[in-house]
């Protein structure tokens, strides 16, 4: 920060020469020039990327007909029947049944071909923007024959409101009073 030989402030009073306190008053000063004053700001603004995408899915099986199986729980049966003696035959002749009810369900079934879908995906994508933006403002003005500077958070116009501070040099700090 610049050094100051007199003691300034912006002031929020805009009354010259009113009294602030015993050694100090509000006064004018003239404005010698204004600059904007700007910063570089960095934004996010996150942003939703779609596309389709082709998806594709493997094949299955079906079967429209329970045919296959109920033939081959016949022929399966039959074979079964051809084993086995007494109670034996019984259970060669179930297992036949359900081995072949099996084998016809499987030998039955047609393949599918697989299928292609389309699918909607998205993601955020990060979208940083810069901008300037206004901060304030430098200002140079004179007061009193000497030049100074200041920053403002807002355009000053012809004039600034200065605070002036009035103290004895040298130490003669006894009783000061200001005289009309």
């Amino acid at each position: 920060m610049k050094k100051r030989t007199v003691i300034l402030a912006l002031s929020i009073i805009t009354a010259p020469g009113m009294l602030l306190a015993d050694n100090g008053f509000l006064d004018k000063a003239r404005v010698i020039s204004s600059q904007p004053l700007y910063e570089i700001v960095r934004v996010n603004q996150p942003e939703e990327h779609c596309w389709s995408e082709r998806v594709r899915h493997r094949g299955g099986s079906r079967s429209d007909s329970y045919t296959p199986t109920i033939a081959g729980a016949i022929v399966g049966g039959v074979v079964g029947n051809q084993f086995g003696k007494g109670r034996g035959k019984d259970a060669m002749t179930v297992a036949g049944v359900l081995l072949g009810g099996s084998i016809g369900n499987d030998l039955g079934k047609k393949p599918t071909q697989g299928y292609v879908t389309s699918e909607r995906r998205c993601e955020l994508v990060d979208n940083y923007r810069e901008h300037e933006e206004l901060v304030g403002y430098d200002v140079k003005y004179k007061y009193k024959g000497k030049v100074f500077h200041t920053r403002t958070d807002r355009e000053p116009g012809k004039f600034i409101d200065v605070q002036v501070s009035v103290t004895p040099a040298g130490g003669y700090n006894h009783g000061f009073r200001e005289y009309d």
